[in-house]
């Protein structure tokens, strides 16, 4: 059953902003190492991290709590599969509030296009 639904919507070009910037603290902050290391290694990175930040704002979404109730950026973390789908790995904060409401599954879309980055994240539960 559909536990709840989210989706993002971020500016590419806003990140596009933070790497020129070299705003590392903001970065550090939002994204994991292994984050920022996937992404640093892309050739379009601003959009990698772009779909990665509008994924953790829908799973915020998708639980019905935003970043309130302890979460944190790094509770909430995108990984690609072997065949690159994308993928949340959750820790922490997050983790909990996943198992306390029986959650079983979330699942991750992502795309970018025309200077946006989108997310939508469906939480089932049991």
């Amino acid at each position: 059953m559909i536990y709840g639904i989210g989706v993002d919507i971020a500016a590419i070009s806003r990140f596009q902003r933070f790497l020129v910037e070299n705003n590392s603290a903001l970065l550090i902050r939002l994204f994991s190492e292994n984050e920022l290391n996937t992404c640093g290694k892309r050739t379009d990175a601003a959009s990698c991290l772009a779909a990665r930040f509008a994924a953790k704002e829908a799973f915020m979404k998708a639980l019905g709590t935003g970043l309130r109730d302890g979460l944190s950026w790094h509770d909430i973390e995108v990984r690609n599969d072997e065949l690159g789908k994308p993928e949340l790995l959750l820790s922490g904060r997050a983790q909990e509030l996943f198992t306390t409401r029986q959650l079983q599954s979330a699942l991750l879309s992502l795309s970018h296009d025309g200077g946006q980055a989108i997310a939508m994240v469906v939480l089932e539960s049991l």
